[in-house]
């Protein structure tokens, strides 16, 4: 079986006035986790303040046996540990390869759909984004005088797409078609 890499997926809620604390242990356990053997990427998605309220890290390695030595470890466990005072609720994860994340089912009884019906589904999700996404974003970059550079460019329309899919789209998409996906 090929190798795909493997994602995990956490999410923390802070003890309101907390942040600065869970701030200061993310540049604790961050260099941490980044030397770890088979880091790929480490990224943190902060709470829009007044609209969500859990801090999300995602992880990326290059095998699910890396991610789960990573998140097994000694080191981890104890900086979990020290943080626990500042979390509202426990350590949550969900561990697994490519973009399942996106499909994770509401019971952790139910197995991730199939990997054909995700392939449909994100790219019946990203097409209609991929033009809709630009002819609204391109006209306000312009106005906020951030001129035509296919880098900067790039970078704000996959900002976007993202933040569309993981945090509005997929949830309610899945949800909606859920009884065919989960079938």
């Amino acid at each position: 079986m090929e190798n795909r890499g493997a994602t995990v997926v956490i999410t923390h809620h802070v003890v309101e006035g907390k942040e600065s604390s869970y701030e200061a242990w993310l540049d604790e356990i961050g260099p941490v986790c980044r030397r770890s053997e088979g880091n790929i990427d480490w990224q943190v998605i902060r709470p829009i303040p007044g609209l969500t309220f859990r801090f999300t890290v995602i992880i990326r390695f290059d095998t699910i046996e890396n991610l789960k030595k990573w998140m097994t470890s000694s080191e981890r466990r104890e900086l979990i540990e020290k943080a626990k005072p500042i979390l509202a609720k426990d350590d949550d994860y969900y561990i697994n390869s490519g973009l399942d994340f996106l499909f994770r089912p509401e019971s952790a009884s139910v197995k991730p759909p199939l990997r054909w019906k995700q392939y449909l589904v994100t790219w019946s999700a990203i097409y209609p984004l991929s033009i809709a996404v630009p002819v609204l974003l391109f006209p306000v970059l312009d106005y906020l005088g951030i001129r035509f550079n296919r880098y900067s460019d790039g970078f704000f329309l996959s900002g976007t797409i993202v933040f569309i899919m993981v945090y509005w789209l997929m949830p309610n998409y899945t949800r909606l078609i859920k009884k065919w996906l989960y079938r």
